[in-house]
């Protein structure tokens, strides 16, 4: 078994080159890239108290230039040597491979350059937004499984009773609603307005935190996390009970139970030796979804919502301003999180059931 996750570890190196050289070509040859944008910015600003287009400099330029060849969409008008001097500050000087080249060797070291638009480090921004994104994905992927599992196998043993039947309408209605839609709803109704005011408006931290204590910091830290996680998980019961209860079912009407009630076991007994190692195997292999899900794409609107600058939000406006080296970098640490995770769950398979030989 070692040898196979070994293979699954070098396997890694190939999909996740595959996964950055493809978005790689898909931005890099997308219109509307840094280099248009700044050019877009050159077209509406002020010179010497005009505007760019009214300018002398640009009269004269359009009347003694040809555009038939403009390498730039909305580059008429700009001298040369201006696009010249924005491809080299973004690296678009340089060919397409070439590029590549430059950010898949640095990004081996985790090197992810300076952001073209923030002015700082990637790598710097990336760990100041982390503990916001963090923060959200652990903890309701943690609530999630705590309240899933115990509930799955609660329903399976108590299949088409009254408790399984509301539950199920109940954690499908839940389901049903949006998770930013809810968040308003809980924003409107416990931060203040004409309702309640219980809960913080917005952000992680209050204001004076720096001169709470070690105890207060914890429990404001905590406070101001317990609205945007309940929005985040009241719809995230729903798949991983469910794929637990049909799990538990299915294994409850094999024959190794059935053997087991003969020999005099009592239902805990078969639930918590036998039954729960083979039933749990699904909903490990689901754990990489719910994770992956629940810390990169849930957290993005409630973020939005709550004003919580992390991951998601900062990934969204990277994209709109066309900032590649964030975009790349957040890329290239979900996809290799994505991949580890895998193996991670194929390890925890082996570990529940050693008669699995994935190398068969």
């Amino acid at each position: 078994m070692s040898i196979y996750f070994l293979k699954r570890f070098v396997l890694i190196f190939p999909t996740l080159f595959f996964i950055i050289f493809l978005n790689f070509i898909i931005i890099q040859t997308a219109p509307g890239g840094p280099v248009e944008k700044i050019i877009n910015q050159l077209n509406h600003q002020k010179i010497y108290g005009e505007t760019f287009e009214n300018s002398e400099n640009f009269k004269n330029h359009i009347a003694n230039s040809n555009y038939s060849d403009l390498k730039y969409q909305g580059s008429q008008g700009i001298d040369p040597e201006i696009i010249t001097k924005i491809e080299k500050l973004y690296g678009f000087d340089l060919p397409l491979f070439q590029r590549f080249t430059m950010m898949l060797k640095k990004f081996l070291v985790f090197d992810f350059g300076e952001s073209f638009y923030q002015d700082k480090k990637v790598s710097d921004l990336l760990f100041e937004k982390l503990p916001v994104s963090l923060s959200l994905g652990l903890f309701s992927t943690l609530i999630i499984y705590l309240v899933s599992i115990p509930l799955g196998i609660k329903k399976a043993l108590n299949d088409g009773t009254k408790f399984d039947l509301t539950t199920s309408a109940i954690i499908i209605i839940l389901y049903a609603i949006p998770a930013f839609l809810l968040a308003i709803f809980l924003l409107i109704l416990f931060c203040g307005g004409n309702f309640l005011s219980i809960f913080p408006l917005r952000g992680l931290i209050s204001d004076n935190f720096a001169q709470l204590s070690f105890s207060q910091k914890i429990f404001d830290y905590l406070w101001h996390l317990i609205l945007p996680i309940t929005a985040m998980v009241i719809g995230g019961f729903a798949s991983l009970t469910f794929f637990c209860k049909n799990s538990f079912i299915e294994e409850i009407n094999k024959n190794y139970v059935i053997t087991a009630y003969s020999k005099g076991l009592n239902q805990k007994q078969i639930i918590y030796r036998h039954i729960f190692r083979n039933a749990l195997l699904i909903v490990i292999a689901n754990l990489p979804y719910t994770l992956l899900t629940v810390f990169f794409t849930s957290s993005l609107l409630i973020e939005i919502i709550f004003s919580l600058d992390g991951l998601g939000l900062m990934t969204y406006e990277a994209i709109l301003n066309r900032d590649y080296s964030l975009i790349f970098a957040t890329l290239y640490l979900t996809s290799l999180i994505g991949l580890l995770t895998n193996i991670v769950t194929d390890l925890c398979y082996f570990l529940i059931d050693p008669r699995i030989n994935f190398a068969k």
